[in-house]
């Protein structure tokens, strides 16, 4: 991310140190506008980093507006540093909303609106993973497409003006019953109470783990063919990393945008049912790659994906592509409950007709929840039906049924 270095924050470091990644992710995520200063290639650099730490080499040196800085800070440092909010403004509420995506910004508009009082706990920041979408094309009511950075503002705007309460970069560690409320355990070591809890944390893109992969993520690297295919229209090559159902789906609608579609599998097999196989091998715009690994990522020097170096059968050469889309599973974010709600045979909460899930007074909607589209349009849908039927388990609460 490359800004006006007078009025944001400008971070020293080099793409091989994890911290440095770290801290490059932690602001991206929280949509805060920095200056990206990589010492390998701007040596010139060093000796402003040796300068503020008294002659050493220290990295990450992050500087600030106001000209203070910090060295290899904690996300918590980080997040403190940035004055986020994360220290809750009463002890118990009506509704807790752990995740705040689509899906918990709209419960937390529909439960406001109704006089409740809501929190809305975000390890990142408000928006999930719409947040850091390019661009929705497909969302209904912006017939020009909208930007992911301003429909998440929207609507935690939106959240805000309706008295939502919420905290950033604060995770929750455990959920359980406190008769007859929900306790819900917070990574500041806090706590609160609430008469329902909304689990609406998502579900997680795996990635690849290769290089440039991280820092190219909407600037080549995609994980959902109909949120950003669109873009790609005229494009000589998309290239599609993953063999499984997903993976060959999402190839064949890209060909409607693309010359040319390639499929990278790194196992000797494609994994898809046997009648996606065939169409896929049968089409005339695409070709499949099998015991190919993806080494890196590599980018123009505009900072946009210009190729991808894959290891095939222990031979490394280069693919040049326009934009590549991964599909290789998705996890549900639900390491913080600790197995404490019931599951599918992936991980996903379950739930009954009323979105609760096997502990009453926790319901779960969106990506977490086992059986969603993992569509945005569908996780706003969730989002609204789950106020409602919090509403009524308030509703008989307060009445003692």
């Amino acid at each position: 991310m490359t800004t006006d270095t007078n009025s944001t924050i400008t971070v020293y470091g080099a793409n091989w140190c994890p911290d440095c990644r770290r801290a490059k992710q932690f602001l991206t995520t929280h949509r805060i506008a920095f200056h990206w200063v990589d010492l390998e290639t701007q040596p010139e650099a060093v000796s402003e980093v040796e300068r503020r730490n008294d002659g050493k080499r220290i990295i990450p040196t992050i500087v600030f507006p106001d000209g203070s800085f910090v060295t290899e800070p904690s996300n918590d440092e980080l997040a403190d540093k940035l004055n986020l909010p994360r220290v809750a403004a009463m002890t118990t509420y009506d509704v807790v909303i752990v995740g705040g995506g689509p899906t918990g910004l709209t419960t937390a508009i529909y439960a406001a609106r109704e006089n409740q009082s809501v929190l809305i706990v975000e390890r990142s920041a408000p928006g999930g993973q719409a947040g850091v979408t390019e661009r929705f094309d497909n969302y209904p009511g912006f017939p020009e497409g909208v930007g992911g950075a301003e429909l998440a503002e929207r609507m935690t705007r939106q959240a805000e003006r309706y008295g939502v309460e919420i905290l950033q970069a604060v995770g929750v560690t455990g959920i359980e019953r406190d008769e007859p409320l929900v306790r819900v355990n917070l990574s500041t070591g806090e706590h609160v109470l609430a008469g329902a809890v909304l689990i609406a944390s998502g579900s997680t893109y795996r990635r690849t783990g290769a290089e440039g992969e991280a820092d190219l993520i909407g600037a080549g690297v995609h994980f959902c063919a109909t949120c950003d295919g669109p873009f790609y229209r005229g494009a000589s090559d998309l290239s599609v990393i993953g063999g499984g159902n997903s993976g060959l789906e999402e190839g064949l609608f890209l060909t409607q945008f693309a010359e040319h579609v390639t499929v990278i599998q790194a196992l000797p097999t494609l994994t898809a049912s046997k009648l996606l196989q065939e169409k896929v091998l049968a089409h005339p715009k695409m070709s499949v790659l099998l015991n190919a690994k993806v080494n890196s990522f590599n980018a123009d020097d505009s900072g946009k994906l210009r190729s991808l170096s894959i290891d095939v059968d222990g031979a490394i050469h280069e693919h040049s592509t326009n934009g590549a889309f991964v599909f290789i599973g998705l996890d549900p974010n639900t390491d913080f409950l600790a197995q404490a709600l019931a599951v599918d045979e992936r991980g996903f909460l379950t739930t009954d007709h009323s979105f609760m899930t096997s502990v009453a007074g926790v319901f779960a909607a969106g990506d977490v929840r086992s059986g969603s589209t993992k569509q945005l349009a569908s996780a706003v849908g969730e989002g609204a039906a789950a106020a409602i039927q919090i509403r009524y388990y308030l509703d008989a609460l307060e009445s003692g049924n």
